[in-house]
């Protein structure tokens, strides 16, 4: 079963700020009788006026939401929008974060790197025509085969009836045929073999694409998608902080393998259909783990919406961002680290600040009510009153702290096919 989400403290504060609420009246109440049945009446209403003077919950009721606060202008100064109060809270106890690959720890800026063509087709051919058939896509691939047929200054003809199957590819009608490009489920959908090239690329851990005319494998494409120079630092970090990282793609395993051999994660869901996603994250909250998801496109949204705590790439869509209960402004992975430890020092400063309010209370109160008057010593009503604002700047002066948490700079990212 997935675990149960950790206790927001944001919860126990109204809790307590609710169960408190009658204590000052209650400690007034029992210091008033107190002192009228040992015969000093004026005593009773000074010391009354007194407790309820320095009970006043003020620095109780700051304590949590002045933090929360700051962390959330905190984080939009750093370049992470909050869009839940509980998903920054539960980021502390996240043990798994899952990266989508594409944009994400790679730049989602791939480039054809070779065309392969079968029969009489030639190079060119092939790749006019996986153009043509992908000019109405807007997949960072898609952009990547037109602008390699630009670069060859091919003729790249118009196409009609485009449509594209997400983790399957796309299908147009060029010049008459039915074009298709894509992966190994495009492949095994139309039951044809890939091209014996293509296996060589495959092993190198290549992207690769094939072109199909009516049916019949013509060509293959292979593309190369560069890792994010940050995503090893991000990897390193997380490691370092007892975090596990994942990485779910729909490429083929050969090529999630070598971008995971390259950044040592630790563990790879590769050949993952858009729709299973979500399945993949909850395979992971059924093993117990707390699942952080970030990924930026449409495809994400029901995985960010199942995790734990949800966060997706400002450059993603917009049903990403939805989703979502975390926006990262960029698509540098180190973001991630930030969201964690701006969510470890907030809990920090919860702790702290609620922890200064309830000890304020117990010591005071008792003070004020007089326990000391036996032998001597009676707490002014003044002093009280310098003791609960002094108990509410405390707490103020602490959670202004959080603005000087250093949170990482981020890049630009792209989308994810």
């Amino acid at each position: 079963m997935p675990k149960a989400p950790p206790p927001a403290l944001s919860d126990w504060r109204t809790r307590r700020r609710h169960g408190c609420s009658g204590s000052p009246l209650g400690a007034a109440l029992i210091t008033a009788i107190v002192w009228s049945l040992v015969g000093l009446p004026d005593s009773a209403v000074v010391r009354t006026i007194t407790v309820l003077v320095i009970a006043c919950p003020h620095a109780l009721g700051l304590a949590i939401p002045l933090v929360v606060s700051i962390a959330t202008e905190r984080a939009a100064r750093g370049g992470v929008l909050v869009k839940d109060r509980l998903a920054l809270e539960s980021m502390r106890t996240v043990d798994t974060v899952l990266f989508d690959k594409t944009g994400t720890l790679t730049k989602g800026e791939p480039t054809v790197t070779a065309v392969a063509a079968r029969g009489e087709r030639s190079e060119e051919d092939v790749l006019a025509l996986a153009a043509a058939a992908e000019s109405d896509s807007e997949h960072p691939l898609a952009r990547a085969i037109l602008g390699a047929a630009q670069a060859r200054e091919l003729h790249v003809a118009g196409a009609r009836d485009f449509s594209s199957s997400p983790a399957v590819g796309v299908r147009a009608e060029v010049d008459g045929a039915v074009i298709e490009v894509g992966g190994p489920h495009l492949l095994a959908q139309r039951e044809v073999d890939e091209l014996e090239v293509a296996q060589g690329w495959r092993d190198q851990g290549a992207i690769i694409l094939h072109v199909l005319a009516d049916g019949v494998v013509i060509g293959a494409l292979r593309l190369a998608d560069e890792v994010r120079a940050e995503s090893r630092d991000a990897v390193e970090e997380l490691h370092a902080r007892g975090v596990q990282v994942v990485m779910i793609t729909g490429d083929a395993q050969a090529v999630a393998d070598t971008v995971a051999s390259e950044l040592d994660i630790d563990r790879v869901f590769a050949g993952v259909r858009p729709e299973d996603k979500a399945a993949k994250v909850a395979e992971l909250q059924e093993e117990g783990r707390t699942v952080a998801m970030v990924g930026d496109g449409v495809n994400d949204a029901p995985a960010l919406a199942q995790a734990d705590v949800g966060i997706a790439i400002g450059a993603g869509t917009d049903v990403a961002i939805g989703s979502a209960g975390v926006i990262l402004a960029s698509s540098d992975p180190r973001s991630v680290l930030s969201v964690i430890e701006l969510s470890r020092a907030t809990y920090r400063k919860m702790k702290q600040n609620l922890w200064w309010a309830a000890g304020y209370n117990l010591v005071s109160v008792p003070l004020a009510a007089g326990v000391l008057a036996p032998v001597g010593f009676v707490l002014p009503m003044s002093v009280g009153a310098l003791l609960m604002s002094a108990s509410t700047v405390v707490v103020a002066l602490n959670a202004q702290t959080l603005r000087r948490l250093d949170l990482r700079p981020a890049a630009n990212g792209a989308h994810q096919r």
